[in-house]
């Protein structure tokens, strides 16, 4: 079977390797489509923390189940949603609920080997069927889950205004999702483009490039009961103070290398709530699932390209640069 391999970064190459074997309480998968993560656009670049050459990249994923050990609930040519968190089921974190941050946490395609293969063996546990969805919706629960867990998260209320720092395709996720739990979004970004598809595609309520003090003018002079940062970008997360009210919450979803450094008397004064975000449960996972099976997110805007995997080989860099139009590219593994 054929398997694709970033031995280095800026360095794809794709290889063959026999099939595996069905091993003990897992599902042999097809892998039907994978999504283009940030995460693997910056492993690529060599910007991504927490990696190690050489990986198989791939973690939103779409599959069909090709065989299964131990689980009654799963049956062969089910489509499945993959949960790509690999868990240790025993510390402190999955003793309570939060396995998307479990001390041990294995992200498949980042921390192990992924996706980009025809055929995977995956632990059912973390398998969701999705026989109601097509394989492109099914692509894009990962990344929306990451979205819907931030929100989650941030406790938000009907009513509230939040800005999002960011309209990549983290921030387009947490956008529409939480137009659905009725909130005003301030949409922020130095992308034209992005900002443009923000508010016609995904109901953004106000779009604007960054400046705290044009947010206050359109806003009535009021500032966000939430912020989301969506860029990983130090600059913007450092920033997010100046558009959060007081008592208001600060959630970073994006995930920068470096530090980070707050003006201690703005943090204080706001008794600010300063929140991280990774990841997602399976209780945002099947939260997404309900959304794509009601229809409630724009798939189809979201989904701006969907090639061959044969692509990954040589439209990478494309995809990769500041400049890039797309949102969510999505690979064909048929």
């Amino acid at each position: 079977m054929n398997y694709i391999i970033c031995e280095q970064p800026n360095q794809f190459f794709i290889k063959t390797k026999a099939t595996p074997a069905l091993e003990p309480e897992c599902a042999l998968l097809q892998i039907k489509r994978i999504g283009i993560c940030g995460t693997d656009l910056h492993a690529y670049k060599g910007e991504q923390a927490f990696f190690t050459y050489p990986r198989i990249l791939g973690h939103e994923l779409a599959a069909e189940i090709l065989a299964v050990d131990g689980n009654d609930e799963l049956k062969v040519r089910d489509r499945v949603a993959v949960i790509p968190y690999i868990n240790c089921k025993e510390c402190s974190a999955c003793c309570t609920g939060k396995s998307n941050c479990c001390e041990h946490l294995k992200v498949y395609g980042v921390h192990m080997d992924g996706g980009m293969q025809e055929v995977i063996n995956f632990p059912t546990r973390l398998l969701l069927p999705a026989n109601d969805l097509s394989f492109d919706d099914i692509a894009l629960v990962e990344p929306l889950a990451v979205g819907a867990h931030a929100l989650r998260r941030a406790h938000i209320q009907k009513g509230k205004t939040i800005v999002v720092l960011g309209c990549g395709p983290i921030g387009m996720g947490i956008i529409q999702l939480a137009k659905i739990l009725g909130v005003t979004v301030f949409a922020i970004d130095v992308n034209e483009h992005r900002l443009t598809l923000a508010k016609e595609k995904f109901g953004a309520d106000h779009i604007l490039k960054p400046s705290p003090k044009m947010f206050r003018k359109i806003n009535q002079d009021e500032l966000a009961h939430t912020v989301f940062d969506a860029t990983g970008n130090r600059q913007a997360i450092e920033s997010g103070l100046e558009y959060m009210g007081h008592g208001g919450t600060l959630v970073l979803v994006g995930l920068t290398k470096g530090e980070l450094t707050f003006h201690h008397p703005s943090l204080h004064a706001k008794e600010t709530t300063l929140m991280s975000s990774r990841n997602a449960t399976r209780e945002d996972f099947e939260f997404v699932l309900n959304v794509l099976r009601k229809k409630k997110f724009n798939t189809e805007a979201y989904i701006t390209r969907n090639v061959s995997y044969h692509s990954i080989l040589t439209e990478f860099d494309a995809w990769s640069t500041p400049d890039s139009k797309e949102i969510k590219v999505v690979t064909r593994w048929e």
